[in-house]
């Protein structure tokens, strides 16, 4: 980063198209001055892993408080530390800042209030996902089925897209970046591998990491809408199975407006969903519209209660998986 530049704002500077990347770059020392060097490195860390890569290629003019929260809600939902995001959003606060004070900003969309209480009800959703569970399979096809209708142009690939999430307790934008390959037919599992996510230039996929690429047994249901899909692309191993109306990637935040999703959960009485929406910077997103948890025999919980959740994705490893794909196809 530079340092070398502390003083005023030349007046001449075109700040209409700078970026947040860029006019944190050129007015990081003004915006640090007085700040403790031990404070320093953690608010280094979150500007460049977290307020960058989310927000940072949005002209510094057009960041609101809107913008603001959908990467919060980005942070919250990769499941980073207090700490983190408290680090992330601090150094947020303080480079905004520093645009009030250039006059670039006339307000500082970065002092929102209720994250922590936020932080503090994503943690316990991850705990007890069950907690945000659709009644029953009937409700996930009431859902769908309105999303489709909301959509402007009838889009029935939406509805497809929703169900597939919601059964296999994944990511919209793993759904996005999903292709033929990925699953195996054999044992009935999907090696989640990437995801979508909203770059400067557009729409890329990114290899998940860790915990995060893991196999996925795939239930009856999720073969019926993947078994058509699979057999189109046989000679196309890299064909996307779900894409947008016009045969491309999507991102969930796509998804959330173009169907209305805010409106048509609260609709249907299932207000808890509408925060559950997907930041269009990051991954995504999403926000996930998580699936009924199989146990490691491929079988639903005890409780028959078959409940499609949002909250916690699978983690079986594969050695459980593929043993439970064919306990369900009986081979």
């Amino acid at each position: 980063m530079n340092h070398n530049d502390g003083g005023r704002f030349p007046q001449e500077t075109d700040t209409h198209t700078m970026t947040l990347a860029d006019y944190g770059e050129r007015r990081w020392p003004a915006a640090m001055h007085g700040l403790e060097p031990l404070t320093m490195s953690p608010y280094q860390a979150g500007w460049r892993l977290r307020v960058v890569p989310s927000i940072g290629h949005v002209p510094v003019r057009k960041v609101t408080r809107r913008v603001v929260n959908r990467a919060l809600h980005c942070w919250i939902a990769d499941e980073c530390g207090l700490s983190t995001v408290k680090n992330s959003l601090a150094v947020l606060v303080r480079v905004l800042e520093q645009a009030v004070r250039d006059g670039v900003l006339d307000a500082n969309p970065a002092r929102v209030a209720g994250w922590q209480q936020e932080y503090q009800r994503a943690q316990s959703e991850r705990t007890t996902p069950r907690a945000l569970a659709l009644p029953d399979a009937e409700a996930l096809e009431r859902l769908a089925a309105t999303l489709v209708q909301r959509s402007p142009d009838g889009y029935a690939g939406w509805g497809d897209i929703v169900r597939f999430a919601a059964w296999t307790g994944t990511r919209f934008s793993e759904v996005s970046a999903l292709q033929a390959q990925d699953i195996d037919m054999s044992t009935w599992t999907w090696q989640v591998q990437r995801y979508t996510v909203s770059e400067p230039e557009g729409l890329d996929d990114r290899a998940c990491r860790g915990r995060h690429q893991r196999v996925v047994p795939l239930r009856p249901a999720v073969r019926e809408l993947a078994a058509e899909r699979l057999e189109a692309a046989r000679h196309t191993p890299v064909a996307r199975l779900f894409t947008g109306p016009h045969r491309s990637r999507f991102t969930a935040a796509v998804l959330r407006d173009t169907t209305r999703w805010d409106d048509v959960v609260a609709e249907l009485g299932h207000e808890y969903l509408r925060r559950v929406r997907p930041p269009p910077v990051r991954r995504a997103g999403a926000e996930p519209l998580s699936g009924v948890p199989l146990r490691s025999d491929g079988t639903e919980p005890p409780d028959g209660s078959g409940r499609a959740a949002y909250g916690r994705r699978p983690s079986a490893g594969r050695r459980a998986v593929i043993p439970a794909g064919r306990a369900v196809t009986g081979r």
